[in-house]
């Protein structure tokens, strides 16, 4: 029995589902008849933009954004997919907060929904800093259906773990 460590939090009953199409090699299919388009999100400068417009549709007063970029360490080195942070640094007298988001650089070359996912979750935590419920309507009023995507976007990092170790 294959673990599913992207889906060990789900219940057994859908782990042995996405196990079957595993076995009968019909993930890849599912995914490309879900999600048959990559986004154009291509650089850090248009991360940027995407994440500014998002965070003003939804979260005007949320603090700003001070850089966004795609990370090609974050998802071998912390075990993340995106990270929000906030680096102090101390001027003059003040103390500033620079607020940034990473985006593991994996999301280059995902649907349109996947980057929209994860920007929309690394956005909620500009307001709520738990993964409580309120954090989970932020995210669902910002995208709706994000539980859908959520779990299909670790279906495609289950896919792709599979894809890279029969290269291996």
């Amino acid at each position: 029995m294959q673990h599913l460590k992207y889906l060990s939090a789900y219940p057994n009953t859908l782990q042995d589902k996405v196990r079957r199409l595993i076995a009968q090699q019909q993930l890849g299919a599912y995914l490309d008849a879900r999600y048959p388009s990559k986004h154009a999100v291509q650089s850090d400068r248009a991360l940027y933009d995407y994440c500014s417009d998002l965070k003003q549709e939804f979260l005007r007063v949320a603090p700003a954004i001070d850089k966004v970029f795609y990370d090609s360490k974050l998802d071998v080195l912390r075990h993340a997919l995106g990270l929000h942070t906030a680096i102090s640094r101390v001027q003059g007298a003040r103390l500033k907060a620079k607020k940034e988001i990473r985006i593991a650089s994996l999301f280059r070359d995902t649907a349109p929904e996947f980057l929209r996912m994860i920007v929309v979750h690394e956005l909620a935590h500009l307001k709520e800093s738990d993964h409580n419920k309120a954090f989970y309507r932020l995210c669902e009023l910002m995208q709706p259906g994000y539980h859908q995507i959520e779990f299909d976007l670790r279906l495609y990092l289950t896919h792709r773990d599979i894809a890279r170790s029969k290269v291996a």
